[in-house]
């Protein structure tokens, strides 16, 4: 990773970055993948293969190329958090926030004092091996972590300033999925939801990811706003075989 140029620096720096979603467990897709030119990978544990080798094995190969990598882990595994940041993630996508409290907590696992309290060890594979000084080590993390809350409820929507607005929570994506399953009809629409979602964002300054299946969709999402788009690499592949003759 060259820290003058992490994902985190481009986007302050105003960039917009795509990646890609990987569910299947397998490295020469994270390879291939990394050789594409995409600028992530979010590695997803929440409903993909949570195994904690296979995800240090996939960091390291996207690394080869340059390529930084994020974590989606299970809701309050915080085991995951620490082994994922230890072999190098860039970043923690964590899902079900619903509250300012659950926010504070994400913190807490994924950044290194005074933000957090993330277990410190300089003989990880990010802190290369305790080749560096520790505060070199604090540096480079600090330089290169990101961390987003996925809202994915009409409670966390109702709650997203707060939620966004804890120190240390750079960003957020919207669970779109899990919104419109728990939505009932007393709760606010959809639409409501993420425009609430979507406005405390811009009053924060929040970074926003959107998971887009196309091309079109990932332009719409960027016009709209998005920072980062990530393309879900299921829905591409379900669409590339059913186009087959």
């Amino acid at each position: 990773m060259k820290f003058d140029r992490t994902l985190r620096k481009r986007i302050a720096a105003g960039e917009s970055v795509s990646g890609v979603l990987l569910r299947i467990p397998n490295e020469e897709l994270v390879e291939v993948a990394a050789c594409s030119g995409v600028d992530f990978i979010l590695l997803d544990c929440e409903h993909g293969a949570d195994d904690a080798v296979a995800v240090r094995q996939h960091i390291a190969a996207a690394a080869i190329f340059g390529v930084e990598t994020l974590v989606r882990i299970g809701s309050g595994d915080r085991s995951l958090v620490l082994r994922a940041t230890d072999a190098g993630a860039s970043g923690i996508v964590v899902p079900h926030v619903d509250d300012q409290a659950q926010a504070v907590e994400a913190v807490q696992w994924a950044r290194y004092r005074p933000l957090g309290d993330r277990g410190f060890a300089l003989y990880s594979r990010a802190a290369h091996y305790g080749t560096i000084s520790a505060s070199s080590h604090i540096r480079r993390t600090d330089e290169a972590m990101l961390l987003f809350a996925m809202i994915e409820s009409p409670v966390a929507a109702s709650r997203s300033s707060d939620i966004l607005g804890v120190p240390g929570i750079d960003g957020y994506m919207i669970g779109t999925s899990d919104l419109n399953a728990s939505t009932e009809p007393q709760d606010s629409t959809v639409e409501e939801s993420i425009g609430r979602v979507t406005e405390a964002g811009r009053h924060l300054s929040s970074i926003r990811m959107d998971i887009v299946n196309s091309a079109e969709q990932a332009a719409s999402a960027k016009a709209d706003g998005a920072r980062i788009v990530v393309y879900n690499t299921t829905a591409l592949l379900v669409d590339m075989f059913g186009a087959l003759p």
